[in-house]
């Protein structure tokens, strides 16, 4: 099957479900406010429905100010929705047992979900730090990493968003720096303003691709980002005080759960070893080949309720340091915010590694700085 097919039934079945999402929030609404019932009513779910596909589109091939401001209205929406439709279905229990089709049982649902929108809103503009120690059998003295992960930098998290990122970094003084993929949306053109800032990192920083770099090309990527300093590292090893830091490119194969890759690296298996793989994947595979650490992202640690849960579904580890059989692996909830811009029961965070000399047990903690 050609890429072209799998795109639209890909795009097909998503709108499919996207209005059918909408359609049951409005259908239950709908019972709560009988005017709801109108022509008009319908309308809207159909334009609503179509929003967010639409103005994506117009977006990537038509980037302009209104196509921004449209793209970021219609991804606040998406999210509103998500938080509609979840709240709704929770409440689906309770309605044999009480009668909540009230106004006032609605205005009070739509309260609730206005105030969850604004506060996962405003908690997605601040960017917090995590702190959190990893022993490595064979370093020579400490090593200070920052991990950045999933800015997502596009539309929404433009350079200016990423100013913010590098000058917070800089405040960290890492002597490394890491970042695991996904630095792009996918949405809007990207340009050498776009990745810019990179330039202004003051320790030296190695980047590997996520699934989103596939939507403009990884080697046109590349090209963009190693001007700025940045170290990219393609299916390669290099050495960083006293580290090998591995980098690996995500599966070209969707949802491949493997790191077959990794096994090709020539790296001593003797001397310390941190691998930067976008998604928290290939664990088996990388405890094979040998490595001692892996570093990665992707999940956002779910985002937005109630994908926090659903996130554990589809990846075993989604947030936090874990000690899986001699392979310590480290999940960052990433940098940045993929559609909604929003962040509920999560962060947009900054780990600050600090690797040391093994002989005690990993320790992790996050304050916020």
């Amino acid at each position: 099957m050609s890429k072209t097919a799998q795109y639209i039934i890909f795009y097909s079945v998503f709108q499919l479900v996207f209005f059918g999402m909408h359609l049951y929030v409005y259908l239950r609404l709908r019972k709560m406010f009988p005017p709801c019932a109108s022509g008009w009513w319908w309308f809207a779910v159909i334009a609503l429905s179509l929003s967010f596909p639409a103005c994506t589109l117009l977006e990537k091939f038509f980037p302009n100010t209104a196509t921004m401001l449209l793209y970021t209205l219609a991804s606040t929406w998406l999210g509103i929705l998500f938080l509609l439709l979840s709240t709704l279905v929770l409440l689906e229990p309770v309605r044999p047992f009480a009668n909540i089709n009230t106004p006032f049982f609605g205005k009070a649902l739509i309260v609730f979900v206005a105030a969850l929108s604004i506060y996962g809103v405003v908690n997605a503009l601040f960017i917090r730090v995590s702190e959190v120690r990893i022993p490595l059998a064979g370093i020579e003295r400490p090593v200070r990493a920052a991990l950045l992960s999933d800015l997502h930098v596009g539309t929404i998290h433009n350079s200016g968003y990423l100013k913010r990122v590098v000058a917070k970094t800089n405040a960290l003084q890492p002597d490394a720096i890491f970042i695991t993929g996904d630095f792009f949306d996918g949405t809007g053109p990207i340009s050498e303003h776009t990745v810019r800032p990179l330039a202004g990192l003051r320790a030296p920083c190695f980047f590997v691709m996520g699934n989103h770099e596939k939507f403009f090309g990884m080697d046109r990527v590349q090209k963009l980002i190693e001007p700025t300093g940045v170290r990219v590292l393609r299916n390669e090893v290099k050495e960083f005080s006293g580290l090998q830091i591995i980098g690996i490119d995500n599966p070209e194969r969707e949802n491949s759960k493997a790191n077959e890759r990794v096994h090709s690296i020539p790296f001593d298996r003797a001397r310390p070893s941190v691998l930067l793989f976008h998604a928290p994947v290939g664990i088996d595979d990388a405890r094979r080949a040998g490595v001692m650490v892996q570093l990665s992202g992707h999940t956002h640690n779910g985002q937005l309720y109630p994908f926090n849960f659903l996130a554990k579904l589809f990846y075993r580890y989604t947030r936090g340091l874990f000690d899986l059989d001699g392979l310590l692996l480290y999940v960052t909830p990433g940098t940045g915010t993929w559609g909604p811009p929003m962040r509920l029961g999560s962060s947009n965070e900054i780990t600050l590694i600090t690797f040391e000399a093994a002989g005690q047990r990993p320790v992790s903690h996050k304050p916020a700085l």
